[in-house]
């Protein structure tokens, strides 16, 4: 019996592969998702908004729009 109370050395290591590779497909993944919120461009039917920002971790220049009714925001590079 081993001392990790009866799981080979071989399970644990399978383990930290299994989720060492899960990290790595989420950061990876994280490179081409849209951020929360992010479009490519605006539907018509929203209204743009005098905000704009500077995305810090892209260095864009972001718009806001707005859909009418639900007041969701969209963010848009301007």
């Amino acid at each position: 019996m081993s001392a990790a109370g009866g799981v080979g050395i071989g399970l644990w290591a399978l383990i930290w592969v299994v989720v060492a590779v899960a990290v790595l497909v989420a950061i990876v993944m994280s490179f081409f998702l849209r951020r929360h919120g992010e479009q490519d461009r605006a539907q018509a039917h929203w209204q743009r908004t005098d905000e704009v920002f500077v995305d810090p971790s892209t260095n864009r220049l972001m718009r806001v729009w707005v859909e009418p009714g639900t007041g969701v925001r969209h963010y848009v590079a301007d």
